[in-house]
């Protein structure tokens, strides 16, 4: 499939881990490119080899304001909708804002998306849509109840998309994201992403805590093949495509314990002592899913999505990035 070349594109969130590698491809395929990001979790230096870029725009704003968000679509064709306060335990600890901004600003980004007569809506969904359902491989019509603030949003965002759909008109895709990794992810915070956080771990000679016994498993999903769906996504010319859900993954699971081992592994060809560092074991986190697991059976019928990195490869060039962002820093 030939990708979208030539669009101008509203991406929402576009500095944050996956906003800026979208803003990044789009740049690279031809097209204009707006950033529409407040910095709440979206960091500058993700975008600043765009900013001298003619065909990127940076507008410092917030989707919780719906003239923000109109001002935001001014000549768009395109919106790709990332922007959101991710993370279980962050809902769990502070569910008004998780619902603010992840549905409030949600549905102000569909009236503004709707107003503007945009092309298509795709956005950024979630695998904790799928809750309590304890079958694998998760299949995109059978969710369970939520288990999270977090989950309830983002299920929300499909209810919402599907409504806009059928009253307006809006054409929308969601991407169910399944535990995304790969480069500028944020390793730091309370709130960071497990591979990140346990790479920056290792690399420090710290010793990760893993929740549980590493049992849990995941359908861990390198950026590469995020980004693929999302170009897929907005190019695709297949209106069955159209107004649907999909998993974005890879299509396996690994434990934790897996996980630990690869980065091990990966990492001591840099510093053999890495291999000696001491796991420690923690309780499970409240809302946590035990596993999970994609079909991308959907994904490949209706959009022709052919993911290129299988978890080690993905995983491999992720501690490469980070271990030569470290080196950097200390030069």
């Amino acid at each position: 499939m030939d990708f979208v070349k030539g669009e101008k594109i509203l991406v929402t969130g576009g500095a944050g881990f996956i906003g800026s590698n979208l803003c990044e491809k789009l740049l690279l395929l031809d097209n204009e490119v707006v950033c529409l990001d407040n910095f709440s979790t979206g960091k500058r230096e993700n975008i600043t080899t765009f900013l001298n870029d003619s065909k990127f725009t940076l507008i410092e704003g917030d989707i919780r304001d719906l003239d923000v968000c109109h001002g935001a679509m001014s000549g768009v064709d395109l919106v790709s909708h990332q922007a959101a306060l991710g993370s279980v335990p962050r809902s769990i600890n502070d569910p008004i804002t998780t619902n603010e901004v992840n549905i409030s600003g949600f549905l102000n980004m569909l009236v503004a998306s709707k107003d503007a007569n945009i092309d298509r809506f795709v956005y950024a969904a979630s695998s904790s849509t799928y809750g309590d359902s304890e079958k694998l491989p998760k299949v995109e019509e059978n969710i369970g109840k939520p288990l999270s603030p977090y989950a309830i949003t983002k299920y929300v965002n499909e209810l919402y998309a599907d409504i806009f759909q059928r009253t307006y008109g809006l054409n929308t895709i969601g991407l169910r994201y399944f535990n995304v990794f790969g480069r500028r992810q944020d390793p730091d915070g309370g709130y960071a992403a497990v591979i990140p956080k346990f790479i920056k771990m290792l690399i420090s000679h710290e010793s990760p805590v893993i929740n549980g016994d590493g049992s849990y498993s995941r359908d861990f999903t390198y950026i590469d093949n995020v980004i693929q769906m999302n170009l897929l996504a907005l190019s695709t010319n297949n209106n069955q495509a159209l107004n649907q859900v999909y998993n974005t993954a890879y299509g396996e699971r690994n434990t934790l314990n897996d996980l630990i081992h690869h980065l091990k592994e990966f990492l001591k060809d840099f510093d053999s002592q890495i291999s000696n560092l001491e796991i420690q074991f923690g309780p499970s986190r409240e809302g946590d899913i035990p596993h999970s697991l994609a079909s991308i059976d959907k994904a490949k019928a209706l959009l022709g999505y052919e993911p290129q990195f299988d978890f080690q490869s993905g995983l491999k060039e992720t501690v490469k990035w980070f271990w030569e962002m470290v080196q950097n820093v200390k030069t």
